[in-house]
């Protein structure tokens, strides 16, 4: 391992590998439940996971999918957590395993546990469970069903799974110490009775294993080495512990917990995310405001910049906010290097150039990507009739705007110098067109007398003009922590202006090829990718991916300073 990719999980490994243990190879697993799509916290656990399994030699990942919740998991997330995983340069192959994979042998497991006397079936509600539970100082008050002979409990727990039992009759539970400091260790739940079809085992299963339980002996069961998790889990890693010391024999798993990612203005629960899918906020979970993996994806984010992300923050023991920006740096360090640059115009004002001849026109050669020597040049239409940004003419421009003005003289990016000669206004006295005139002998670069401009604007030939959608978007959440809610509802500090939709806007031609999801730059604009959801070949749809430079924080200081 290199020095700059070690952290306290990898120093850990190194320890257990420098000890002898594991002369096999390490098994590591991502065990998402399909209950959601995954978003860019899971990236993180994707990254760390798979990460240690290519870096050490032997070594695999398991993808496995802890289905053992049926009334909150379908195919669909079960699909699309696939798509991301893949998506981010990771393949399980044939590692691909779900937790109902291991039903029957969850089932003896626990038939097991009865017969031993450390499991029992008892018939207190949820609330009575919770009333019982006792305290931080004060014990649990044990179930009246405790002592039940595990004859009984066998017959009982065998006809919850034959469906006699209505949902919420009986549950079985680990019988461990109700006066134990260790509160998850006070007779937890295993089974619970749940009437409801499951997305891959059908109506075979009415009873179903609760998390706690299922996940631990699933990992023993795949030979998990090294069981790695969210700091959500620690006080739950003496259960882990417990289960699969009663059921399994060594080497037995080893649960390691890590820092979880928190995003500034950013919401990283799938609760919270499935509340804005369904109430309507966003449009579906890849909606590209969304911190998903899909939206991430939709909004043409390469898989590289993710992984950097995730390379960046690290690997840490302590909760800490990372700051949004750090995520957007990585996007546009990536990009800057690999995306091609277009021409696009998104606030559209008509250049007329009265002194190029009508109905005439020629191409100018414009480089790719000037990051990239190998990129190579594409050819621009060019014409009488162009179209600029609004914002870069100004009829009385301050002192300090150097791009068009009457009598002012800019350089047409790849093309030649235009001088603003007259402005024509409409009825109410706004802006509509330019009429400009050009100097020939300044075709593709500067003047052969020496005379300078002090701005170079990109443009679009009318003529040849693709019109598109574009869709500006914004950061979801107006407040930098909106988990922190200070007793209101997340959903009040949302952005209204977090989507602007613009049409028409008007492209160069070459971006009528543009793949889904490929990032372009837009010259001066910012980066950009073809929508792969609502694009038509009658309105093709471009998303902003982020900003050429940090506006946002710009803004930020700006409105402190006033």
């Amino acid at each position: 391992m290199s020095e700059k990719n070690t952290d306290f999980i990898r120093r850990i490994i190194d320890e257990d590998l420098a000890a002898g243990k594991y002369p096999d190879g390490l098994v590591t697993r991502f065990p998402p439940e399909p209950n959601g799509y995954l978003h860019v916290g899971h990236a993180k656990s994707i990254c760390l996971n798979f990460g240690i399994a290519e870096a050490y030699a032997n070594s695999v990942c398991n993808l496995r999918f802890d289905d053992t919740n049926p009334g909150k998991e379908n195919v669909e997330y079960v699909d699309s957590i696939r798509e991301d995983v893949k998506w981010l340069g990771f393949d399980p192959g044939d590692r691909v395993y779900f937790a109902s994979d291991y039903f029957e042998r969850l089932y003896a497991f626990a038939e097991q546990l009865i017969k031993d006397g450390k499991a029992y079936v008892c018939g207190l509600s949820a609330d009575d469970i919770r009333r019982t539970r006792g305290t931080l100082t004060e014990p649990g008050t044990p179930s009246p069903d405790r002592n039940r002979p595990a004859e009984e409990n066998l017959d009982l727990f065998r006809r919850m799974r034959a469906g006699e039992f209505a949902d919420g009759t009986y549950i079985l539970r680990a019988k461990i110490d109700m006066a134990s400091p260790t509160l998850c260790l006070r007779d937890p739940a295993i089974y619970r009775i749940r009437h409801e079809s499951h997305h891959r085992t059908g109506d075979k299963w009415c009873i179903y294993p609760m998390y706690d339980f299922a996940h631990p002996l699933s990992d023993a069961i795949e030979g998990v080495t090294h069981s790695l998790c969210t700091l959500e889990f620690a006080n739950n890693r003496p259960l882990y512990d417990w289960f699969v010391e009663q059921l399994t024999d060594p080497p037995r798993p080893k649960q390691t917990e890590f820092a979880r990612l928190n995003l500034t203005y950013t919401v990283l629960s799938k609760r919270k995310l499935s509340r804005l899918v369904s109430e309507g906020f966003v449009s579906g979970w890849d909606d590209p405001r969304m911190p998903t993996i899909a939206g991430i994806r939709r909004r043409g984010v390469p898989p590289g910049a993710l992984r950097n992300f995730c390379d960046l923050i690290g690997i840490a023991k302590k909760e800490s906010l990372v700051d949004v920006a750090l995520l957007e740096y990585a996007v546009r360090e990536q990009l800057n290097k690999t995306a091609p640059r277009r021409m696009a115009v998104i606030h559209p004002l008509k250049v007329v150039i009265e002194n190029y001849p009508e109905g005439e026109g020629e191409e100018m050669t414009a480089v790719n990507n000037p990051e990239d020597p190998d990129a190579g040049t594409r050819m621009v239409p060019f014409s009488r009739e162009l179209y600029i940004e609004a914002d870069d003419f100004m009829e009385e421009p301050p002192k300090k705007f150097f791009r068009l003005a009457p009598g002012r003289e800019v350089r047409l990016r790849y093309a030649y110098f235009i001088k603003c000669e007259s402005v024509i206004k409409d009825a109410s006295g706004n802006i509509v067109e330019l009429r400009c005139t050009y100097d020939p002998a300044t075709r593709g670069g500067d003047a052969p007398d020496g005379r300078k401009v002090k701005a170079t604007l990109h443009w679009v030939s009318a003529r040849h003009a693709v019109a598109a959608e574009v869709r500006l978007y914004d950061r979801l959440f107006l407040k930098e922590n909106p988990s922190d809610d200070e007793g209101r509802d997340f959903t009040e500090f949302l952005n209204p202006d977090s989507l602007q939709p613009l049409f028409p806007c008007f492209l160069e031609p070459a971006l009528t090829q543009a793949a889904p999801c490929r990032a372009f730059q837009f010259e001066r604009l910012g980066y950009f990718c073809a929508d792969a959801k609502d694009a038509t070949p009658d309105r093709p749809v471009f998303n902003r991916t982020v900003t050429l430079r940090d506006t946002w924080a710009r803004i930020q200081k700006q409105e402190q300073k006033g």
